[in-house]
């Protein structure tokens, strides 16, 4: 909806200027992932379409996050309506992107659990607002209980991972986009 263009979305040229961008080759990538360099060309030629857990093992081998490849595979649009029922409007059934495009912000709902000990580290910052159930998210050595309507904010560069504790659980995390580099006090984070 919107002028969001109504076609398949293509990551493998986002994830090819990435690649480029840190100045890695294809077997460097294949080596961080553990996929095949076949594979990842066949990626970045968009002659295949990575699952959700490939394109997160793609994304973490080119320290970002499928939801930035994501992004940055999207053309940006000034309206753009994403409808709850949107079949590619996310990287998994439990991960959904809530604004398309390379906007300066992203916004992803999970739904249920995920893989608790995956550990996040973001150069920007985020805020992660509960909207059913609860969630442990562990920051900084601490462990933080939220329940529903409860946030936390995350200054960029905090180490942390979190866990739905009930099932169903919906959170929504609201972060500065990646390639954004936010700055504060005139230097560079």
């Amino acid at each position: 909806m919107g002028d969001h263009k109504e076609r398949p979305l293509r990551v493998g040229a986002a994830v090819r200027r990435r690649r480029h961008a840190l100045e890695l080759t294809l077997a460097v990538v294949a080596e961080r992932s553990g996929l095949s360099v076949p594979f990842l060309s066949q990626i970045e030629n968009d002659r295949a379409r990575p699952s959700s857990e490939s394109l997160e093992k793609v994304a973490d081998a080119l320290r970002t996050t499928a939801v930035e490849l994501l992004a940055a595979a999207d053309p940006a649009c000034s309206v753009d309506v994403v409808r709850a029922d949107d079949a590619d409007a996310g990287v998994s059934p439990q991960a959904r992107s809530l604004v398309r495009g390379h906007h300066q912000m992203h916004a992803t709902e999970f739904t249920g659990d995920h893989d608790a000990g995956r550990e996040f580290q973001y150069r920007n910052d985020q805020l992660m607002y509960v909207a059913d159930g609860a969630v442990e998210i562990e920051a900084e050595g601490r462990a933080y209980r939220l329940g529903r309507g409860d946030t936390l904010y995350l200054t960029g560069g905090v180490r942390h991972r979190w866990r739905a504790t009930v099932a169903d659980t919906r959170i929504l995390v609201v972060a500065v986009a990646e390639h954004i580099e936010a700055v504060r006090g005139g230097k560079q984070r």
